[in-house]
């Protein structure tokens, strides 16, 4: 295998030689109307020679392999040492030949670039950008044998290593090819993005320009040009000071030099130049079938492509069975779950919904088009959509305000159908107070509960095809009650009787958010009735020193067995079982079905159970339930004595308490059909989970949990057939590892734009963060900044500040004293159990885990929606 091809001779199948730029700039080179600078590659194969002739490179790439994150110190002396060796190695006589025979092809004055090109480098899931070193205008075959041994050992710099951990990239499965290219010395140079990196608007290009060479635009010398073009049209230009420029020298490298102030403000490229290399821009995506990063540089009014890669920080866009533009809205943000999804996980909550849905970047969103064109429907979706997530709604009327992005229908020209008749006449109806008895909520319980007994009777028995069958005829049960129109009925009763009490006593009485404080301590709230539990097993926990100590040290695989010898171990064990008896199929992310349960990992509850011994006394699980009670009646107490002392008074207390009674009989309910979905959830797949070991005995599957990278549907066939493509498993697993990683935001378009809502307040405190206010008061305490629930370790004085909360993480609203998180809206499980605890809160408050560092003091407002860092 030769250690030396030419550019012109490279192209996509040949990565595992050239990697992934060299394989791109062939692809380029032999694209027609595409200018690529010409070269040649040193193979993959003379990378290898030089790895497996030193024994030393092999020891440390070794305990390279051993090192994570946290092991700084060490990635730095490794990176040192490798690099030491590798600059110090003679290259093989057969490769200089093939170089200098390379060199032959160019003049002896020829400058170059020399680049790295890593076979793992510019993929689809890791792009490597800025990696590895590049070296500019180096001349003579001398100079240049020498750099591409610094570009080899720039494989192992400190910044290359941790790039690879944080990215599961294997050290020793990464090999190196280096370019060596034609220096072009252009008089502009920059960065060409074919789908803009804001937005991630497929159909807008941005262009960084700056003059001289990229380098100084990509160290962050200079401030760029920002042009961004959309359909052959400039929709935006930022002039930008660039006060410098990096020019080669004659003797070879490069200088910084400063820019005379009449060119510092020049545009760097002409309107024509612009569209021309939007142009280029498009020709390359469409080529390579994805959006491009491209660098490009303009020299003698040509435009040059020295690299193109694909862009990979972008969220995928759902797949949409026509060619007309769409609106999605992100269930995640509805169901304070962010994270991506696993195929199962995914496949479970689709069958369990009947809202139009659709999944991209394992995340599922509504296609909210049809209901937002339509004039019957949209008023009522803005004002769902508004009350749960103003930035939601806000971003939804920034798509109309466009006018021509999706097809409006106008209101004089359309007769509804009958489906949008009936989805706003009940809407209409629940908002009109109702005298409920508060016995339907027992008894939509009690129906429950007895269902899901039936079920784990009835599913024992079940096993193969027929189990999946099974399941899939019981969701249509789980549907059935979860979208029960009394349940409903209930639901919205309570929360139209909350929405009564705040708009009409802040109006009479100049008192906001009233229903927050008469919301605490409500009857049949499941979630906060688990945090309770917890504090009950506390209590007995703490009568046992010897227990609390080893569960500070004990491991997740012998948990129980560590305790059950000392004084009070049986008694613990039973408590802690008893608790995960009832509510066990709780966990962090829980409608991801795949999600590690309670159940399953017993020691993600045992930290908040030291917590709770070590910062509340015995009994207060009693007194907190009493003290919420107490404030909430006698708020009641007081409203309606004030409500009388006005004009029509009598009236309006009348009309305050029925809504009041609502709030107290109704509204810990709203904690329930979740609670109900997430157990059934459990029993499939403790079913399902039997299963897949029989599977795994088989040799079908190769570990029970591959069965989270299928569809239902999909293991229905694994199961019927006893068949299954592993490779399908691979391919799943590291696409999950890319959605990890990205970030979904609450609406998005079929152009792949990211559309951010904005709260539109005007009078908040300078510097301070913006959200939504869902439970009100404010408080003063340390910020905490926690991403994983079982790593908090709170104690009184604390604000949690999160991403998201969702049921699990009810135990920890105990240990503080406010709320701070990114994602949430007035009825979601951190608003509810916030209200319920009395607890100041504040969601949807975009970016909080970056903007408040752990530790700092804050202010949260929760009756204002605004948080202040002290």
């Amino acid at each position: 295998m030769p250690y030396v091809i030419e550019l012109l001779n490279t192209d996509q199948t040949m990565i595992s030689q050239v990697g992934g730029k060299g394989a791109n700039l062939g692809e380029l080179y032999n694209l027609q109307g595409i200018r690529v600078p010409g070269g040649f590659c040193i193979t993959v194969e003379a990378f290898d020679r030089l790895m497996e002739s030193v024994p030393t490179i092999k020891d440390l790439m070794n305990q390279l392999s051993t090192l994570t994150l946290e092991d700084q110190d060490k990635i730095k002396e490794l990176s040192s040492t490798l690099n030491s060796v590798i600059e110090g190695i003679n290259l093989p006589e057969a490769l200089v030949e093939e170089i200098t025979h390379a060199l032959k092809n160019f003049d002896p004055a020829t400058a170059f670039a020399i680049r790295s090109s890593a076979t793992a480098e510019d993929l689809p899931n890791a792009s490597f950008a800025g990696q590895q070193d590049t070296f500019l205008n180096v001349k003579g075959r001398d100079a240049i044998l020498l750099h591409i041994s610094k570009c080899w050992a720039s494989l192992f710099t400190e910044r290359a290593i941790t790039y690879r951990i944080q990215n599961h990239i294997n050290h020793h499965q990464v090999q190196m090819a280096v370019i060596v290219q034609e220096m072009i010395f252009p008089e502009v140079s920059g960065i060409l993005f074919t789908a803009d990196p804001v937005t991630s608007s497929r159909k807008v290009s941005s262009i960084d320009a700056s003059f001289g060479l990229g380098d100084a635009l990509v160290s962050g010398l200079v401030n760029p040009d920002v042009y961004k073009v959309r359909r052959g049209e400039i929709i935006d230009k930022k002039i930008k000071p660039k006060t410098l420029a990096i020019v080669p020298l004659n003797e070879g490298g490069t200088q910084q030099l400063a820019l005379p102030p009449e060119n510092q403000n020049e545009q760097a490229l002409t309107d024509d130049q612009i569209l021309e290399l939007e142009g280029i821009g498009r020709k390359i995506e469409s080529h390579f079938g994805a959006p491009q990063d491209i660098e490009w540089c303009l020299a003698d009014g040509h435009f040059y492509v020295v690299q193109s890669r694909p862009i990979t920080t972008l969220f995928p866009i759902p797949v949409a069975a026509d060619q007309e533009n769409h609106v999605y809205v992100s269930v995640g943000h509805q169901q304070m779950m962010t994270d991506a999804m696993k195929p199962l996980g995914l496949s479970f909550f689709l069958m369990t919904t009947s809202a139009p849905m659709v999944q991209a970047g394992g995340r599922l969103f509504v296609d909210v088009t049809k209901m937002m064109v339509s004039p019957a429907s949209r008023p009522a979706v803005l004002d769902a959509l508004g009350r749960s997530d103003p930035l939601i709604k806000d971003a939804l009327l920034t798509v109309l305000d466009r006018g021509n992005f999706i097809k409006i229908i106008p209101s004089d020209s359309e007769t509804p159908n009958q489906t949008e008749e009936n989805a706003a006449k009940p809407a209409q109806e629940l908002q009109e107070p109702a005298d409920f008895d508060p016995s339907v909520v027992y008894d939509l319980i009690h129906r429950s509960q007895a269902s899901l007994e039936m079920l784990k009777q009835a599913i024992q028995a079940k096993s193969g095809p027929e189990l999946l069958d099974f399941i899939q005829e019981d969701l249509k049960e789980l549907k059935a009650l979860l979208f029960d129109p009394q349940s409903i009925k209930v639901l919205m009763a309570g929360f139209d009787a909350s929405k009564w009490i705040n708009d009409n006593l802040e109006l009479w009485l100049g008192e906001k958010n009233a229903a927050d404080v008469l919301s605490q301590s409500v009857p049949n709230n499941v979630t906060s009735e688990m945090g309770m539990a917890l504090l009950g097993v506390a209590d007995i926990l703490r009568h046992f020193p010897m227990v609390t100590e080893a569960l500070h040290h004990a491991k997740e695989d012998d948990l129980f067995e560590s305790i059950l010898e000392l004084e009070g171990g049986h008694e613990a064990v039973e408590a802690i079982t008893s608790f995960l008896g009832r509510y066990g199929m709780r966990c962090p992310g829980e409608i991801d079905i795949t999600r590690r349960r309670w159940a399953e990992r017993p020691s993600a509850i045992i930290s908040l159970l030291l917590s709770h011994i070590k910062n509340f006394k015995p009994g207060e699980s009693k007194r907190k339930f009493e003290e919420g009670l107490r404030e909430a009646l006698n708020k009641e107490v007081a409203l309606i004595s004030r409500l009388k002392a006005l004009p029509e008074g009598e009236e309006k207390a009348r009309e305050a308490q029925l809504r009041i009674r609502l709030i107290r009989d109704l509204s810990g309910y709203r904690e329930y059909p979740k609670y109900f979905m997430i157990c059934r959830y459990f029993i499939y797949k403790q079913a399902l989970l039997k299963e897949a070991a029989r599977l795994v005995g088989e040799g079908i599957l190769k570990e029970k949990e591959d069965i989270y990278f299928l569809s239902f549907e999909e293991l229905r066939d694994v199961v019927g057939t006893k068949q299954l493509d592993f490779e399908i498993i691979r391919k799943r697993k590291a696409e999950f590892q890319i959605y990890e990683k990205l970030k979904p935001s609450r609406v998005m378009t079929s152009e792949g734009e990211m559309i951010a809502g904005a709260y539109g307040r005007d009078s908040i405190p300078a510097g301070a963060l913006v959200g939504l206010p869902v439970s009100s008061g404010i408080v003063e305490g340390r910020a905490r900044v926690i991403l994983k629930m079982e790593e908090a370790d709170l104690d009184e004085d604390d604000i949690l500040v999160t991403t998201f909360t969702d049921p699990s993480w009810t135990p920890l609203f105990l240990s503080i004293k406010g709320l701070v998180t990114e994602v949430g809206g007035l009825m979601t499980h951190g608003a509810v159990i916030a209200r319920e605890y009395g607890l100041p809160a504040v969601v949807g408050v975009v970016d909080a885990t970056r903007l408040i560092k752990d530790g700092q003091r804050i202010r949260v407002n929760g009756t204002e929606g605004v948080v202040e860092i002290l």
